[in-house]
């Protein structure tokens, strides 16, 4: 059996362009893997299945087995696997948990069934299954431009702690899909934000908060009906620079060390709230 960690990811800048003419929107994004992560384990079988602790994911859409299916296609791999996804990362929540497990459902996989394929075979196949899955492919920190794709990975970060608020909202359909298309001419940037944020991160291996900058705050609250009252919580619980975590409605704050992330969270858990502390990690 071989067992990975998949880890969930907060967009500390993320900024639209504009849209292209394939129908997609240009983004450019600060994006970094934090400490939260999905548990895949994997066995050789006869054929593809999965397991999950989520009932709802488990079906032949979840990237998990999209990414095993892709794989044995394009490798002609006569082998199977049963896998088996204990989710951590709420899902549906902008913190990119399904393209993280399908990543590292691919990178497991040319292990597990032994196919040696190269670094770069592997991040082609990332980018068909879905924009985000290259980023992961690579970690720890990085800027994704493009509809996402194009990656370049940067310096590993100083260490940094944030809150997570998952605010017990609705599921929304096509979700992400929904968000973009409230963005109008009056929201897309040029690329300013991230620009500055890369000149800190040369500097500093890090971003001053006052940096951070997500695109689609501004459209959030008419998104996500109720969110107004869980940033309020948010800011009761002694967060500042709340942003939402890629298209949410989950929200992020960084804190100043660990024990300060840990108040916060302590003061969300005990309004009722679903949070968690977590730390940038490298990969």
């Amino acid at each position: 059996m071989l067992k990975c960690l998949a880890p969930a990811k907060i967009n500390l800048v993320l900024e639209v362009l504009g849209k292209r003419d394939d129908g997609y929107h240009e983004i450019r994004s600060l994006v970094q893997t934090i400490s939260l992560c999905d548990v895949i384990s994997l066995e050789l079988a006869d054929v593809i299945s999965l397991e999950c602790s989520e009932p709802s994911l488990q079906t032949s859409d979840n990237l998990v087995v999209q990414a095993a299916e892709l794989l044995r296609k394009v490798s002609g791999c006569q082998r199977g696997v049963e896998i088996k996804l204990e989710k951590r990362i709420p899902w549906a929540a902008g913190l990119g948990g399904g393209s993280s497990d399908g990543a590292a459902t691919l990178l497991a996989l040319n292990q597990l069934w032994e196919l040696k394929l190269t670094t770069s075979d592997v991040v082609e196949l990332a980018a068909r299954l879905g924009s985000d899955i290259t980023f992961f492919m690579h970690g720890g920190a990085a800027l994704m431009e493009g509809r996402g794709e194009n990656v370049m990975p940067l310096a590993a970060s100083v260490p940094m702690w944030f809150v997570l608020l998952i605010p017990p909202l609705p599921k929304i359909s096509n979700k992400t899909q929904q968000l973009y298309s409230r963005l109008d001419d009056r929201h897309f940037t040029d690329g300013q934000f991230v620009d500055r944020a890369v000149k800190g991160w040369s500097k500093d291996k890090q971003i001053a908060s006052n940096l951070f900058f997500n695109v689609f705050d501004r459209v959030a609250f008419d998104s996500f009906p109720g969110l107004e009252d869980y940033w309020r919580c948010f800011e009761e619980a002694g967060a500042k620079d709340i942003h939402l975590a890629g298209s949410g409605p989950a929200l992020f704050a960084p804190a100043d060390s660990k024990a300060k992330a840990e108040e916060m969270h302590r003061r969300l858990c005990q309004q009722g709230l679903e949070a968690c502390a977590v730390s940038t990690i490298t990969s």
